[in-house]
């Protein structure tokens, strides 16, 4: 017989039962069946296994050394399988958990958090990738990734932590030594931060004479995620296009400044948690980490804004936790 269409765990319940109960008629009525039922389950299991494990006599039940032996390791295997089972179905959140996230907000709003999550979860062990590379969560084997731009169809199912503006910025030693862009067509005179990998939008966009067009300044170094850009920036290389939440410190500490801000769309790049659908409940490690996610990560709709002092602030934007004891 295949073993494949074998219930080899509901033949050893049963045999279990017989034991324990000391007669097949005690068992059927356990199960609820019928004790010639229960009397040819067993006949069948023994012819599987090709063993006699059970000596049936009129008044009592008695195992042979074979059957002594699968008793005691069916107890063991049916306590594994029970004790396997309690721990899927319990809500207290337990196991690893695989977090893939883009480097620039992993850094800033999800390491500082790590220890805090922890803390409150110690039965969960963790494993964190940072990466602006798009992974395949059911390939890589990942229960949550951090998503930033727009989600493509797929089965995933998204959970949105924030939305934050982007920012055309450079440092201010690049525009003493380059100038500064006026206009969009101007860009093409200046020296660009592009990237490694493909993006959805070709240029960046402006808005002039409520139409939005594109420009983009040619690449002198490209990077291969956010924070490597932000740092090609920082050292003035070149211009770059980065999101709010990510640069708003630097802005507001002026080490690096906004161009072409006046023509800023106001375009907004959402943030999510992503993760794989399933038929059942979520797992309640999956379910911890998101929820605490959703719980401590503040990202609302930052902006820009020009004080009377001439200095550039953020409003009602992100609260980086880079300063924040978790």
């Amino acid at each position: 017989m295949a073993r494949i269409d074998t219930n080899r765990s509901g033949e050893m319940d049963v045999f279990v039962r017989v034991v324990d109960l000391g007669g097949f008629t005690a068992a059927a009525n356990s199960l609820r069946q019928t004790p010639s039922g229960v009397s040819k389950l067993v006949s069948r299991l023994e012819t599987r296994l090709g063993t006699r494990l059970v000596n049936r006599t009129t008044r009592k039940l008695q195992l042979t050394e074979e059957g002594q032996a699968f008793y005691q390791r069916a107890q063991r295997i049916l306590a594994d399988i029970d004790e396997a089972e309690r721990e899927a179905a319990s809500c207290v959140p337990r196991g690893h958990l695989t977090v893939n996230s883009n480097i620039p907000f992993g850094m800033l709003h999800v390491m500082p958090l790590l220890p805090r999550f922890m803390r409150e979860h110690p039965d969960i062990t963790l494993d964190i990738v940072l990466t602006d590379t798009l992974v395949d969560l059911m390939q890589e084997r990942a229960d949550v990734a951090i998503r930033a731009g727009p989600l493509g169809a797929s089965r995933l199912i998204a959970r949105k932590l924030g939305t934050s503006r982007m920012a055309v910025v450079a440092a201010p030693s690049y525009l003493a030594r380059f100038g500064t862009p006026k206009t969009p067509a101007d860009l093409a005179a200046h020296r660009g931060i592009g990237w490694t990998f493909p993006r959805s939008i070709r240029g960046w966009p402006f808005r002039r004479a409520e139409k939005i067009e594109e420009a983009l300044p040619p690449p002198v170094a490209r990077a291969s995620d956010g924070e490597t850009a932000r740092q090609l920036t920082l050292g003035g290389i070149g211009v770059a296009r980065l999101a709010l939440f990510h640069i708003g410190p630097d802005i507001e500490a002026g080490r690096l400044v906004p161009v072409l801000q006046n023509l800023n769309p106001g375009d907004r790049e959402d943030i999510h948690a992503v993760y794989v659908g399933h038929a059942g409940p979520l797992p309640a490690r999956v379910r911890a980490f998101i929820d605490f996610l959703a719980q401590h990560i503040r990202i609302g709709d930052p902006a820009l804004r020009r004080g009377a002092d001439g200095k550039w602030k953020i409003t009602g934007g992100p609260v980086p936790h880079r300063a924040t004891k978790a």
